[in-house]
């Protein structure tokens, strides 16, 4: 058979299979018919290239890690980071508090008690009062706070004063008759009032002080208050006490 003649026959063998609309864009031209295959066979070739490359593929493990799953059954937990305390004696060292008991107590001396304990539980933690003990000026009801000195029967040392401007005992607070110093950190304003070259205003000032920077560690820190210059804070410092 002529060669012409078998090309005539598979060419109208494709022509019978193509869409009819392949047939009427294409005017029916071997040409263009096959150009349109070679380009239709080049995107099926790279459709399912990119859906191949695409396709979910399984991550492994490194060999450190497996080799201690292997050994342990489990993942090692994380352990805290060195140079830091653990987080258990770091709130346990919080809520404790040291207290010097002295005076007229069976067993005086320092004593470290919950936090939020009373001066009743120091007086009991120093084995309770002697007999006779004068307890007219303790506020053995009064919260205790850490470093402070509570003494029986006697005039208690200048001291911390509890939360919410409790007096640590006599002699602490504001000026007495006797011409005690002013507490900075728990005065009131009626007692900061009687300072030389204090008012109320200025008063108000040093308590606001106090309260944004958690009381006052030292005396010069009024030079940092709003209203006090150097000459008023020279005739007040012999007058306070942090």
């Amino acid at each position: 058979m002529p060669t012409g003649g078998r090309r005539e026959r598979a060419w109208l063998a494709l022509r019978d299979r193509l869409p009819v609309w392949v047939q009427l864009r294409c005017g029916l031209e071997p040409k263009t018919l096959a150009a349109l295959t070679v380009v239709l066979v080049v995107a099926a070739v790279l459709a399912a290239q990119h859906f191949w490359s695409g396709r979910p593929q399984p991550v492994s493990a490194p060999e450190t890690v497996r080799e201690e799953v292997a050994a342990t059954g489990s993942a090692r937990e994380p352990g805290p980071s060195p140079g830091a305390p653990p987080p258990a004696a770091a709130a346990s060292s919080a809520k404790r508090v040291v207290i010097d008991v002295s005076g007229e107590v069976r067993s005086p001396g320092v004593h470290r008690l919950p936090a939020g304990s009373r001066v009743t539980d120091a007086l009991r933690a120093a084995g309770g009062v002697e007999p006779g003990a004068d307890l007219t000026g303790l506020n053995r009801a009064r919260v205790l706070v850490d470093g402070e000195q509570v003494v029986v029967g006697g005039p208690a040392p200048p001291g911390p004063a509890a939360p919410g401007g409790g007096a640590a005992g006599p002699g602490t607070g504001g000026a007495d008759p006797g011409g005690a110093p002013v507490s900075l950190s728990t005065a009131t304003v009626e007692q900061l009032d009687t300072l030389p070259g204090v008012g109320p205003v200025l008063a108000q000032h040093i308590i606001d002080y106090r309260t944004r920077h958690g009381g006052y560690r030292s005396v010069d820190e009024l030079r940092e208050v709003n209203g006090i210059g150097e000459r008023r804070f020279a005739d007040i410092e012999p007058r306070v006490r942090p």
